[in-house]
Parts: C-alpha cells; structure tokens; sequence
C-alpha cells in the first residue's frame, strides 16, 4: 500500500465530510456582514472553523474511541455529550440542513416556476435516499467520497475562487462593525465541524479497518495526515470565499444562502447556477453520508438496534425535517450550539494537552456548561438582570463569557488536589 496516497485519499475524504452545507454559506455571508474588517473576522472564523476540528480529530488519535472522549468526567456524562453531539451534528440539525441547502442552493434556482414545496419533497426524497444507499456501503465511504466527489468539488470551487479573486466583481466597503474578532469566531460555530471532528475519526479507521489497517499507530498516522490535508484544503476555500464576499459586501442584502449563489453568477456567469449546483449537492451530500454513518453507528452500539436499520430512521427524519428549509433550521441550531461548542472546545484541549487530574478536568466541563447554558437562557428568555450580571465577568462582553469560570475553576481544582496529595503523604510518613 502507497502509505502517502491512501493519506491524501483520506484527507481528500475528510476535507469533503467537512465541507458542507454551513461551510458553503456562512464563509461569504460572514465577508459581505465584515466588510473591510473581513481579515480579522476571518481569523476568529479560521480558529472555530478549521483549527478546532484539526484538534478535535487530532484528539480522536489520543483517546481512540468515541466512548472514550469525555469518561473521565464520568460514564453516563459522556454518554450523555456523545448522544447530545451525535443528535445535534445528526438528525436533528446539521443532516437536515444539507437537504435543505442543497434544495435552496442548488435545486430550486434552476427550477423557478416549479410549485416549491412539492420540489423540495422530490429532493428530500432523492437526496436522502442517496445518502442511506451510500452509508450501508460502511467500508467503501472514504474511497467513494475520497477519489470521486471531492475531486468535482475542489475544481467547481476553485474556479470560483481564482475567478473571483483575479476578477472585478466589487470593493469591499466599510460596515463600522464592532467585535469583529468574536463575531468571527462565534460564526464558526455554525460549521459544526468542530463538533463533528471527534466523531470524524470514527469513519476513517472503519475505511482504514475495511483495508485491513488495524494497527492502532498506523491508524493514527493516517487521522494525523488527513486531518492535516482538510485543514489546508478548509483554510484556503474559507479564506477565498471570505474575502469574496467582503468583495460583493457593497452590492446589496443577500439572505442566508443567496450569497454564495451570487458569487457563482458573477464568477461563472450563466453556467454559474448549474455548476454551483453540482458543488453544493456534492459538498452537502458528503457530509449527509458521512455524519448518517457516524450517527447509525452510535445508535447501533448504544441500542440493540442494528445499525443498517438507524441509518434508514436517521435518513428518513431528516428528509422530513429539511423541508422546512436552511433558516428554520438555523434559528433552531443557534442556542444549542452556543452551549455545546464551548464545552467541546474545552474536552478537545484536555484531551489534546492530555490533562490526567480527574478533578481538573471535570470542574473546567462543568464550570463552562453552567456558565455558557445561564448566559444562553438569559438571552433566550430576555433575563436582562442575569445578562447584566454575567457581563460583569471579563470577556463576558466579546462572546467569551466561560473562559474565566472555566480557567478560575481549573486552578481552584488543581490546588485542591496538591493539598489532597500533600495530605495524603503526610498521612503515609
């Protein structure tokens, strides 16, 4: 076996799993909303978007197994996280939405004066049952994404960069935005790459095991070479169509998905809408196979149920809950993903820096759920005297509100445990 090729093919897999339907939408919307600021905006976007997926599956070679990610907090915690995670990049949110962008995106601009609703129930249908024919092929996923869509995608892609970018399409205008640093940040949340980065891993060792690769240090080398090649391959589409967006910030208001479409019409020109439309059903319907195998598969071992038969429920749930479109969706995703990201954020670091004291890591999870969970229902349910409160805490007022509980809580932790364990050998002496 060619070791480099079969890392290149799996990265080539991976950056494709990644790149979906939030990956196509909020890069550009982010650029037309910064404007002249889109650099720094893309900096905090860039930490959320690519270098905390690069940790989360950097961190899967660390723990090995997804049952694994967050125990030493305590076993029913992480299977708690685990099903909230799969749940929320799975059926509930992230697999819906590539349904629905592919239809809004890539479907319905081609077919104008086609009645909408019943377009999108053709779509759904197609689109999902696709994806359930795909994901029972388990061992066959990385090689299928890996050497024949990604390819498709990456050339659509490019072309719309290169052409964009060396192109008179506009001039970034001044927004006056304020936080652009943490807007940035905070709209990579939306990727949900992060939180599909330690569940990722799961599908490359399966095409690695498929192959006969079960050494666990050679399953490694290829999650650390893919995880780079994705990283490298995010980075530069992410950068690309930021800056393009800021480009087109001068030229109007777009909607969520309308943005991107735009940019593939002043780029391509008439062929613009079709080809967009090939790139957006080949970026979403990767990631739909990729996140219904991960999904199927932890269901399959929390439950007696096999996994052919969760891969056909998860299938057919999210093609009923893309019908109500990428907005709806998007204002559902918001609040959980405020609660659960920074929480991953924080499990993916422990777990990277190998954090070994119990009780370290246990207080700084739960320092940031209660934290971030108090600040999202104050907003939620306009609690302005608990706001008020909150902002008090430093970083508070730029988005970061967990930071100093969590960093306050893992001091207080260690401290505690260098007392226990001086006590302790006192006792013994």
């Amino acid at each position: 076996m060619d070791r480099k090729k079969e890392a290149v093919i799996l990265g080539f897999a991976l950056f494709a799993m990644f790149f979906g339907a939030g990956n196509l939408i909020f890069p550009p919307s982010l650029g037309i909303a910064m404007g002249e600021d889109w650099f720094l905006a893309g900096i905090g976007f860039l930490l959320t978007g690519v270098g905390l997926p690069l940790l989360g599956v950097l961190a899967f070679t660390k723990v090995g197994r997804l049952e694994d990610f967050s125990v030493k907090i305590s076993s029913r915690f992480n299977t708690i996280y685990c099903t909230t995670l799969v749940l929320v990049i799975g059926p509930l949110f992230a697999i819906p939405r590539t349904g629905s962008t592919t239809f809004e995106m890539g479907i319905l601009p081609s077919f104008p004066n086609t009645d909408p609703f019943l377009l999108s129930v053709i779509s759904s249908v197609l689109f999902f049952g696709v994806t359930f024919w795909v994901v029972i092929k388990q061992s066959k996923i990385t090689d299928i994404i890996g050497k024949f869509i990604t390819p498709v995608l990456l050339v659509i892609l490019a072309a719309i960069a290169v052409l964009g970018i060396t192109g008179d399409i506009g001039t970034a205008v001044d927004k006056q935005v304020t936080e652009v640093f943490s807007q940035g940040f905070v709209n990579g949340y939306q990727t949900m790459d992060a939180l599909a980065s330690v569940l990722f891993g799961v599908i490359i060792v399966k095409g690695l095991e498929g192959k006969g690769i079960t050494d666990e240090r050679e399953q490694r080398y290829f999650l650390a070479g893919s995880a780079f090649i994705a990283a490298a391959g995010l980075g530069l589409i992410y950068f690309s169509l930021m800056f393009l967006g800021s480009k087109i910030s001068g030229a109007g208001t777009f909607e969520t998905t309308s943005s991107a479409l735009y940019l593939a019409e002043v780029t391509l020109g008439s062929a613009g809408k079709i080809a967009f439309g090939i790139c957006v059903a080949a970026a979403c319907f990767t990631t739909a196979v990729g996140l219904v195998a991960i999904s199927a598969d932890w269901f399959s071992r929390l439950t007696r149920i096999r996994y052919n038969l969760w891969a056909f429920v998860i299938s057919l749930f999210s093609g009923v809950m893309a019908l109500g479109g990428v907005d709806f969706i998007i204002k559902l995703s918001v609040p959980v993903l405020c609660i659960l990201y920074p929480v991953t954020i924080i499990l993916i670091l422990l777990n990277i820096f190998g954090v070994k004291n119990v009780l370290v890591y246990r207080t700084a999870a739960y320092a940031t759920l209660v934290t971030i969970t108090v600040e999202v229902l104050a907003d939620t349910f306009g609690l302005t005297a608990v706001s008020g409160f909150l902002k008090i805490i430093p970083l508070a007022d730029v988005g970061f509100v967990w930071i100093i509980p969590c960093i306050l809580g893992m001091i207080l932790a260690y401290c505690i445990t260098q007392k226990r364990n001086g006590a302790k050998q006192k006792a013994e002496e």
